[in-house]
């Protein structure tokens, strides 16, 4: 039977200055698809072109280090009906956003908890 496992304090707790934080771990995350289904039409587009965005993730809580998520994504064009579109990162983090869901989250629920 699993149980709700050891509290683990927050490292980071106390620390005023930034400066003093624990640096970020980078981490290669790729989403580049040579073809994927137009969002569109259902067509099978190719590879446009490519870029890459970085996300803010929570990384081990137990440590305090925050992971930055470099993900590599594909944008691709729909030769049918002639529109350009990049690969989903919507389960990842919310369009236009800075950080992941779990960022998120975690964010929403601490403010909840502080009242």
């Amino acid at each position: 039977m699993f149980g709700p496992g050891e509290y683990v304090p927050d490292p980071t707790e106390g620390i005023t200055d930034v400066k003093n934080l624990p640096p970020s771990q980078t981490v290669a995350y790729s989403r580049n698809q040579p073809q994927t289904p137009c969002p569109r039409c259902g067509h099978l587009a190719s590879r446009h072109t490519s870029g890459q965005r970085t996300l803010h993730d929570l990384g081990a809580l137990s440590t305090g280090c925050p992971v930055d998520l470099l993900v590599s994504y594909s944008a691709h064009y729909c030769s049918q009906c002639r529109k350009h579109c990049n690969i989903d990162l919507s389960d990842v983090a919310p369009p236009g956003g800075h950080s992941t869901h779990r960022v998120i989250q975690m964010a929403v629920r601490l403010v909840v908890e502080d009242g």
